[in-house]
């Protein structure tokens, strides 16, 4: 069975920002801490036993709240191979793995899955690199649906995206560096289906009044404190109708 969860707190389990850009350093100083307390956590005695949520080396559980070395945690899966496997099987969550796509060129999925749960993808379910997925699931269960549980009172049931994988550059420039999409490190969203059939999306109901700006809002704050970086109609042009997330990089939050 996919895993769903039905209950959820009724109001977003991150903290949400007045603003993207006033905590950028503080992301910062988190993402150069982690590390630092992750070292420090290794260095303890062999006879000090850690529960996992605070042992560094111990498999992601996707589904418990987030703490303090989750971020850590997801950003290990970006360099150790097994790392997201191993926590999608610590978390019991079902996932289709696929073969994987060698690298070319700087295109190539070193670990493709099909995004995992129940939530209705549309067009499809996108093929992702799996650190995505599982920033993914940490995102929905503890950001998504209690944003939404919080603007309307009821839970998200499907996510219009604009594709994951795609073999090219930075805005499909000739030249440059290739773009976090050309290794499905990247989704990205345009909306999202609610309960009751209603549709919350980009760049409709981004300036909307009312709980469906105000949730989008929230989305985009606690995508923040998962995804690397994450881009929206406030940063560019490009961004006006989806949010651009991803694992890649120091990132940024706009």
């Amino acid at each position: 069975m996919w895993y769903h969860d039905t209950t959820y707190p009724s109001a977003p389990a991150f903290p949400v920002p007045e603003h993207p850009s006033g905590t950028l350093m503080r992301r910062w100083f988190l993402l150069l801490l982690f590390p630092l307390i992750a070292a420090l956590l290794m260095l303890l005695p062999r006879a000090v036993v850690l529960p996992p949520a605070w042992d560094p080396t111990a498999p992601l559980d996707l589904r418990a709240p987030p703490g303090l070395l989750t971020r850590y945690k997801l950003s290990r899966m970006n360099r150790e191979p097994g790392a997201c496997l191993a926590a999608f099987a610590v978390s019991g969550i079902p996932l289709q793995s696929l073969p994987p796509q060698p690298a070319q060129d700087g295109c190539g999925i070193a670990e493709p899955v099909r995004m995992p749960g129940e939530l209705r993808f549309s067009p499809s379910p996108p093929v992702v690199n799996c650190p995505i997925a599982a920033a993914w699931v940490v995102f929905e269960r503890h950001g998504l649906q209690p944003a939404a549980v919080e603007a309307f009172g009821q839970r998200v049931i499907g996510v219009r995206h604009l594709g994951a994988y795609n073999c090219r550059n930075v805005y499909g420039r000739e030249g440059g560096r290739r773009s976090q999409h050309a290794t499905a490190n990247a989704l990205d969203v345009a909306g999202f289906t609610l309960a009751d059939g209603r549709t919350v999306g980009l760049p409709r109901d981004w300036t909307a009044p009312g709980p469906p700006g105000a949730f989008l809002r929230s989305v985009r704050s606690a995508a923040c404190q998962v995804f690397a970086t994450v881009l929206g109609p406030d940063y560019n042009a490009a961004h006006h109708d989806h949010f651009h997330l991803d694992r890649g990089g120091w990132g940024t939050c706009r």
